[in-house]
């Protein structure tokens, strides 16, 4: 890869899939139980898990990284650059292909970092106890690299694939079906592929895959929870 893409370390994480290690102790939840029924929904309801937090690392200027899971008249203000609105749909992995190829694509050429998490925070849930947005605001590159990532004219495009159940959520479901009407929160994991490109017709692209949480309620449109720590077979 050309060293003008300026691949740092802070990329190479924003590229690739979650680190377990990076997040795997968050709210003392183990990984094993986060693909779960029963373990999705403690995740998300876990202490503190609405409380502001900020993407890492996060300057004090970036102040749209901190903001409340839940978009404030304030926050939906904000201009939210290329990002489309959510999808009205009832079907979680119809919204979870939908929003894991938002998360995939942006433009540094035409939105800023500010922008892009404005964009993001419009898929989230509403009901701020299963809402993680660090793990979604974790997604997209820190203020910095962003713009250096802008002075590359670095963009980037999706093509979604498949999305499905994961077998460990479906397995729970099935031991306990009551399970999933306390939040409705749904694990779906999507694979698919991440185009690159930059200044000087640079390209590259790489297969990706990701695990999403999506609140699906009865008679609701589906809106995003969180983005889990590790892909979920």
């Amino acid at each position: 890869m050309p060293k003008h893409r300026f691949r740092t370390s802070e990329e190479v994480s924003y590229g690739a899939q979650p680190s377990v290690l990076r997040r795997a102790l968050i709210g003392g939840v183990v990984l094993a139980v986060l693909v779960a029924a029963a373990g999705l929904v403690a995740y998300l309801a876990r202490p503190h898990g609405s409380a502001p937090a900020k993407p890492s690392p996060a300057p004090a200027s970036a102040s749209a990284s901190a903001a409340p899971a839940s978009p404030s008249p304030a926050a939906t203000s904000d201009k939210a650059g290329a990002v489309p609105s959510p999808p009205g749909t009832s079907d979680p992995v119809v919204f979870a292909k939908a929003a894991t190829k938002v998360l995939w694509s942006y433009d540094t050429r035409s939105s800023s970092q500010a922008e892009q998490l404005a964009g993001l925070r419009r898929w989230m849930t509403g009901e701020k106890k299963y809402a993680d947005w660090k793990s979604v605001a974790e997604q997209v590159p820190g203020p910095v690299l962003w713009s250096r990532m802008r002075d590359n004219d670095q963009h980037a495009s999706a093509a979604v694939g498949e999305g499905h159940f994961p077998q460990a959520f479906k397995s729970a479901l099935a031991q306990d079906p009551g399970a999933i009407t306390q939040a409705y929160v749904y694990a779906v994991t999507v694979t698919g592929k991440q185009s690159l490109a930059w200044k000087s017709s640079g390209s590259g692209a790489e297969a990706r895959s990701t695990t999403l949480a999506v609140q699906c309620r009865p008679h609701h449109d589906c809106a995003l929870s969180a983005v889990l720590p590790s892909v979920a077979p």
